[in-house]
């Protein structure tokens, strides 16, 4: 029997890349697997060897590299989410994003044979879009390929190794007090049909534990809002409704919280303006070689692969 996307089981495993990448399988609790984005969570890319997709034009990129003299200062706290909170603004416009294949054949594991101009997955990052834009400075998110259900996930690492907002915490005492995070963004798409799922995630790493907050908004695969589950590894039903509005910029926040003895805690999905409480606890699970705070984003391929574009404005990301 052919087993599709939505069929496929799912484990989690952690290459020597650093990113630890769930494959297609599990997707849902009841443990009935399904399509929807495949969840890579950011340790460490120094030693990722694939051509990852950069900033357009670029065919291929570099590794993320440690902050030089040009990289962004550290932000003043702001009134973002409380009194301490600190918001890192317009991520989309900023530099450290890199781009993954994540194909089936390699169970969803970081394609190491990739590139950003295929044949098996493609894929592209535009900054500085002015039209759709909110801001005038929107940035396009595109794929495509020959192989379907193919993914591609962009991570940038914002807090610890690798930095790319010069929040490099040397000392290791910014993560650990780390509590409460939002996850800001606009997104656009002219035929969201064509679009399995997209992916929103937070993930946090210190003291030998790994916190992920994944979030999928499936579309294709069912319109309804996923999160993951950090112990069993699959992802949860939340039974939030996800039904974002094509040619029109649909707003997202998410909020979630890592609780003072270590649990992870899905606060809340609000998509255009209407809130949802998620109200899941979870426990955070064993990660010795990675230090930080990264986000993630995903667009996953349908049965056809068909090519689309997504653009994201006013990507913000707070944090206290």
């Amino acid at each position: 029997m052919r087993v599709t996307k939505a069929e496929r089981p799912y484990v989690i495993s952690q290459n020597g890349t650093g990113a630890a990448i769930v494959p297609y399988a599990m997707r849902h609790t009841n443990f009935i697997p399904r399509a929807g984005a495949s969840l890579l969570f950011l340790i460490s890319l120094s030693f990722i060897s694939c051509g990852g997709g950069t900033i357009a034009p670029r065919a291929s990129g570099p590794e993320p590299t440690e902050p030089t003299a040009g990289s962004p200062a550290p932000p003043a706290p702001t009134s973002g989410g409380s009194s301490k909170s600190t918001v890192l603004a317009n991520l989309h416009q900023r530099g450290g994003w890199t781009g993954y294949a994540l194909l089936p054949a390699d169970n969803y594991s970081i394609c190491s044979t990739c590139v950003p101009s295929g044949p098996q997955a493609t894929w592209s990052m535009v900054q500085g879009v002015n039209s759709p834009a909110l801001t005038g400075n929107a940035t396009q998110f595109e794929i495509g390929g020959k192989t379907v259900f193919g993914d591609i996930l962009w991570n940038n690492h914002l807090i610890g190794d690798l930095s790319s907002q010069n929040l490099k915490d040397g000392k290791k005492t910014l993560v650990p007090t780390l509590h409460n995070f939002i996850y800001e963004a606009y997104f656009f798409g002219s035929d969201l049909s064509l679009s399995q799922a997209l992916e929103f995630d937070i993930n946090q790493f210190f003291n030998g534990k790994s916190f992920i907050w994944g979030h999928e908004c499936r579309i294709a695969a069912g319109h309804e809002w996923d999160t993951w589950d950090n112990v069993h590894k699959h992802w949860v039903k939340s039974g939030i409704p996800c039904n974002p509005k094509e040619n029109e910029w649909n707003h997202l926040v998410i909020e979630v919280q890592r609780t003072d003895d270590d649990h992870l805690v899905f606060k809340s999905i609000t998509l255009n303006d209407l809130k949802s409480p998620v109200g899941r606890t979870d426990s955070p699970t064993a990660r010795k070689d990675w230090y930080g705070v990264t986000i993630n984003y995903q667009q996953d391929g349908n049965r056809d692969q068909a090519p689309y574009a997504i653009w994201l404005d006013k990507v913000n990301f707070t944090y206290w």
